[in-house]
């Protein structure tokens, strides 16, 4: 399995980035943490995540998973790309979109291939261990049933052992909350990583990373 796991943004070394794509850097961004936004505001952020990802080399399009209810239709809409960019936002709402669209099923199994790359940061890596508890205290839960209609999805996508957490003591409007959420994952005994803006943790299959 192939990640990219920034706190923010693209971080200090976007040639990792690239160079772990490969040759074929084309990527499909998954925009949905930011589903509770106004279409302009959401439109806006997606030319700045194509608009970062091709100064790097990387030509990107939205996939909007939201279009899908069957995994099946997704996985081969995905297979058409190298990896996904999963941006940051509304963490809640983007797991309750993997659910619906089936993202959460097939995943996994797109990242055993070795020919595909999950890369992204803030929602689109907290989302990746085996909860989404504690996270409430950071991001709005209720922003689900507002713009979905839908439960909230508690568990994580279990695809790293532990919960990888942003933002930790950096400039960033969310870290007072980050430090509430620690608190709550070491009186709880969660497995936790912190990283702080700039940093990513590179995994390539067994060779493990962490980019300052």
């Amino acid at each position: 399995m192939r990640f990219y796991l920034s706190s923010h943004g693209i971080g200090n070394q976007p040639g990792k980035l690239a160079s772990l794509f490969g040759k074929e850097l084309r990527v499909a961004i998954i925009l949905n943490a930011r589903d509770d936004l106004s279409a302009a505001d959401r439109e806006n952020g997606l030319g700045e995540q194509v608009g970062k990802l091709r100064n790097i080399g990387i030509e990107s399009e939205e996939l909007d998973l939201r279009r899908f209810t069957n995994p099946m239709s997704l996985q081969s809409e995905l297979s058409q790309y190298r990896g996904v960019w999963v941006p940051g936002g509304n963490a809640f709402l983007l797991r309750r979109a993997m659910y619906d669209s089936g993202f959460d099923k097939i995943i996994g199994g797109l990242l055993e291939s070795d020919d595909f790359v999950y890369a992204g940061y803030s929602a689109g890596i907290v989302i990746l261990g085996n909860t989404m508890r504690g996270l409430e205290l950071v991001d709005d839960a209720t922003a689900v049933r507002r713009t979905y209609g839908s439960n909230i999805v508690w568990d994580g996508l279990k695809l790293i052992d532990h919960f990888i957490v942003p933002h930790f003591r950096s400039d960033h409007p969310e870290s007072s909350a980050i430090e509430k959420m620690v608190d709550y994952f070491r009186k709880e005994e969660i497995p936790y990583e912190t990283i702080r803006d700039g940093e990513a943790i590179l995994i390539n299959n067994t060779t493990r990373e962490l980019l300052t």
